[in-house]
């Protein structure tokens, strides 16, 4: 067989049985396209949506490098971690400025009210 009969025999029996299982849960199960497959539903809303699942085995990059789930995963993961941190940075740093701005505004009306006690 060849790389892409190969390929397509796999992912086909994937999708063969997210279908069943999916089916097997009482999820009515569209087949959209030769990878796809889209599952109606409704959001906390009540609004009607559609979640759809992509099939497909990855085959690297042109250069050669053959994917690798475990590093991609990995990479996934730094990311997730960095973007948190970015945020709790940007949340401390916005919060430190509500604090100074609060603090000028405090000293503004004070130096206010001690120049209508003057006057």
């Amino acid at each position: 067989m060849t790389k892409k009969a190969l390929h397509e025999a796999l992912r086909k029996r994937y999708m063969t049985l997210v279908q069943d299982l999916m089916t097997d849960k009482g999820e009515e199960v569209l087949i959209t396209g030769s990878n796809e497959i889209a599952l109606p539903c409704v959001d906390d809303e009540g609004n009607d949506e559609f979640i759809v699942i992509t099939f497909k085995v990855p085959t690297g990059s042109r250069d050669g490098d053959a994917y690798d789930g475990y590093a991609m995963a990995e990479d996934f993961q730094m990311k997730q971690t960095e973007k948190a941190e970015k945020a709790k940075a940007n949340a401390e740093a916005k919060a430190k400025k509500i604090a100074r701005d609060e603090k000028m505004r405090q000293q503004k009306a004070e130096a206010k009210a001690k120049r209508e006690k003057a006057e």
